[in-house]
């Protein structure tokens, strides 16, 4: 290494920041993050600065500029945007013995930046002495897909405990209770957004002397894997399957989205593929319960979000009846994914100001559902799990009125390596469909104009022949 990294105590202390504009506020942002005063050198002040100095987060050094005022400085950043100014302030600091960081002149600094992740009291500092910031973000992201967004508040708690903890629990006994706090059943809670409820259970730990024997209590966490692209998940997503002890999952999650699990996770098909065995609702319901019983952190991974059209409310009921903690993590689902692949908006004022979700596939057991019940003008329907059904759904939106020119559009694989589009009129969508051979995973989305009138009325009452059932569907009106 040729620069140290440590940290520096802010607390009671200065931090010189010279310059009033754009570089200047930069520095300050950062330094906003701590609690130092931050003393502002420069004769104006650009409109952001003003208002921290309003504020009183900052004061305001308008006169000139000598070694004492860097003297007894935590720091001081060097941010005029003058080179030759930036050089006669460097040498100001250096002579009142003051670290600096000269913006954009790495010769001149004697202190860098890093790449930092807050979650303050916890924070993780990336640096690469200033050769690869890029990098230090790149890292830096991968960081904050790891840390959950309020453990520093954990942190924060266990140091305001430390002295009880002292005092209750043996000294022996306090490496394994603080492993338990930071790693089991608190942590668990906390993450989730249980504060309350870790706390309380630390506390009557540390009343009890210790860690709780035989603490085995586990959780299920429902996660969305969004339409395939790994880059798609959300931070939380990601965040529990790395905490995850075994993982659930479909035949529509990416294999690349696995990746993103701890490598000692150990992970179950559920799935099916054609001819193969299926696992039955009622059997996943009651593996992942068992699974939590033992004390393990269970993913159920479903493909697009766990409560679009993911029977994400018999695994809730099954959780809940048991005991078991549970949670939903929403994931991008399939609508939206396509819409973006395809560079459109699903919904456009003075087109479409309804967004219907529904599907053309239900229950083996039930009738097929009616999934063009909320068609008409000004919708945008998008049809999950339809394209064996696209000749009942053709002639259904025909029937409702839309003519028969109206384009439809398929999206297939989204995200995906294989993702392909089509379109044709909606009189063409059955053949479209044979004809490309489109299976699986497909989404139709039918935008009706608002403009647009029906060929032929709508009758009062669906005809029961046609389309019967009654699936529900998810209608969102801008």
């Amino acid at each position: 290494m040729k620069s140290f990294p440590m940290f520096i105590r802010t607390t009671g202390r200065r931090v010189v920041i010279a310059g009033g504009g754009e570089q200047a506020a930069q520095k300050s942002r950062l330094i906003l993050k701590t609690d130092a005063q931050i003393v502002l050198a420069a004769p104006s002040l650009d409109a952001e600065l003003s208002a921290l100095v309003a504020q009183n987060r900052a004061v305001h050094h308008a006169g000139t500029i000598t070694p004492a005022l860097f003297d007894g400085a935590a720091m001081a950043f060097i941010a005029t945007g003058s080179p030759a100014a930036d050089a006669c302030l460097h040498r100001l600091a250096q002579i009142a013995r003051c670290p600096v960081n000269v913006v954009d002149q790495p010769d001149l600094c004697e202190i860098t930046t890093p790449s930092i992740v807050d979650r303050d009291p916890v924070v993780v500092a990336i640096g690469t002495e200033g050769t690869a910031p890029v990098l230090a973000r790149q890292i830096k992201t991968q960081v904050e897909q790891m840390l959950p967004v309020n453990i520093g508040g954990l942190a924060a708690l266990a140091g305001r405990l430390r002295g009880a903890v002292s005092a209750r629990v043996a000294h022996a006994q306090r490496r394994a209770f603080w492993a338990w706090v930071f790693s089991d059943t608190p942590r668990m809670t906390w993450v989730r957004g249980g504060e309350r409820e870790a706390a309380e259970t630390i506390k009557s730990a540390i009343a009890s002397g210790g860690r709780p024997q035989g603490d085995t209590a586990g959780s299920i966490a429902l996660v969305g894997a969004g339409p395939g692209a790994r880059d798609l998940l959300t931070l939380r997503a990601v965040q529990r399957l790395q905490e995850a002890d075994v993982i659930f999952y479909d035949r529509l999650v990416e294999p690349e989205v696995l990746e993103l699990a701890r490598r000692d996770a150990e992970r179950v098909f559920v799935g099916k593929y054609v001819g193969a065995h299926a696992w039955p609702q009622d059997r996943i319901n009651d593996v992942i319960v068992a699974e939590a019983r033992k004390g393990r952190r269970v993913v159920r991974l479903k493909s697009g979000d766990p409560g679009i059209f993911g029977r994400a409310g018999e695994e809730l009921d099954s959780a809940r009846k048991a005991g078991i903690a549970i949670e939903i993590v929403p994931g991008v689902t399939a609508a939206s994914a396509a819409g973006a692949a395809m560079g459109q908006s699903l919904t456009e004022r003075g087109i479409s100001d309804t967004l219907v979700l529904a599907t053309g596939t239900g229950s083996a057991q039930d009738p097929l559902p009616d999934c063009t019940r909320f068609a008409g003008p000004g919708t945008t329907t998008a049809l999950y799990m339809s394209v064996r059904q696209a000749d009942r759904i053709s002639a259904a939106l025909q029937a409702r009125g839309l003519p028969a020119d109206t384009i439809v559009q398929v999206a297939v694989d989204v995200s995906k390596p294989t993702q392909a589009f089509h379109s044709a009129p909606v009189s063409d969508l059955a053949a479209l469909v044979t004809d490309t051979g489109i299976s699986g995973c497909a989404i139709l989305l039918v935008t009706w104009p608002m403009t647009l009138e029906r060929n032929a009325p709508v009758p009062l009452v669906q005809p029961v022949a046609s389309l019967c059932g009654a699936q529900t569907a998810l209608v969102a009106t801008a």
